[in-house]
């Protein structure tokens, strides 16, 4: 609707989790890092936790496009709310290995089968299981008992579990805690602050084919990192209804005005804010900087597509 009268080729600031929209602050690079690193190397569980809307999925999504594409098998599961036998058939399924039987046994001895022969082949698979927090106590038991498929030195089957900070706060229950000591590498993501929310629109514009006289005023763009508080999620619906409502009436660049008016629709100056990133003290060094290899790994994820 917006689209021409901005000078746009596609809607900017859709909600869906394109990883080509992925905008990668130094907590995104470091997330992305621990979990291509923690993969590669065989790790076995990863966790990666952030709050709704910080951009957990766009990154699973960007890892499972750079995974394919480095030939390691993957299953990704969405939906937490699956039982024990569904899940297994689903993720069965999603690795492609055929299986007759629906007994568990049988399912877990062909399992074990498949990746011992990925294994011969210097092969990698991953399972990447989003909205974890939602599992059952039961399904994460039985995703701890997968990774007792390995051989004398290596994890045979590499597991991510995403999910909101609930997530962390049920592996702290005692039932879970051999899960919770399972974990070798954990990462998370973050809001955005000032300058990367400014960033992060900049660039979803140049990716949908913005060019010339700005569209934001920076005004606009200050409005909405305060009213989102720099939730990715919440900066893409308030710069689309802003878009919308500027369209309307034949608005640009878009005044901080318009983005009140949004945010007083959707009450969004009644929300309060998110955890902030961690601040680096100095002499301290990032998960990022300390792992071999992290130099290559994200430079073959900012090749082009």
């Amino acid at each position: 609707m917006y689209k021409k009268f901005f000078g746009l080729r596609e809607n900017p600031f859709n909600v869906n989790p394109d990883p080509r929209y992925l905008f990668l602050t130094e907590h995104t690079e470091e997330a992305l890092a621990s979990l291509t690193y923690g993969i590669q190397s065989r790790r076995g569980f990863i966790l990666l936790s952030g709050e709704v809307g910080t951009g957990k999925t766009t990154i699973l999504n960007k890892l499972l496009g750079w995974l394919q594409r480095q030939n390691i098998t993957t299953a990704f599961l969405f939906n937490p709310r699956l039982s024990v036998p569904e899940f297994f058939d689903y993720m069965m399924a999603d690795f492609g290995i055929p299986c007759d039987s629906t007994q568990k046994s049988q399912v877990l001895m062909r399992l074990n089968h498949w990746l011992l022969e990925r294994y011969k082949l210097r092969e990698t698979a991953a399972v990447i299981i989003d909205e974890a927090q939602d599992l059952s106590l039961r399904m994460l038991e039985e995703i701890r008992l997968l990774t007792n498929l390995e051989t004398a030195t290596e994890k045979l089957l590499q597991i991510v579990l995403s999910g909101q900070p609930e997530l962390e706060d049920k592996l702290r229950q005692p039932e879970l805690r051999q899960l919770r000591q399972r974990i070798t590498l954990r990462c998370k993501t973050y809001p955005l602050t000032s300058a990367e929310t400014r960033g992060y629109i900049v660039r979803r514009l140049s990716i949908a084919g913005a060019s010339g006289p700005a569209i934001f005023t920076p005004g606009a763009i200050e409005s909405i990192h305060r009213f989102s508080r720099g939730i990715p999620r919440v900066v893409n619906l308030l710069c689309e209804h802003a878009l919308i409502n500027a369209f309307v009436e034949q608005t640009r660049p878009i005044p901080a005005d318009t983005i009140k008016k949004v945010a007083r629709e959707f009450e969004l100056d009644e929300i309060e804010p998110v955890a902030r990133p961690p601040v680096v003290r100095p002499g301290e060094r990032p998960l990022r900087d300390t792992m071999q290899g992290m130099a290559t790994l994200m430079d073959r994820l900012r090749r082009p597509q």
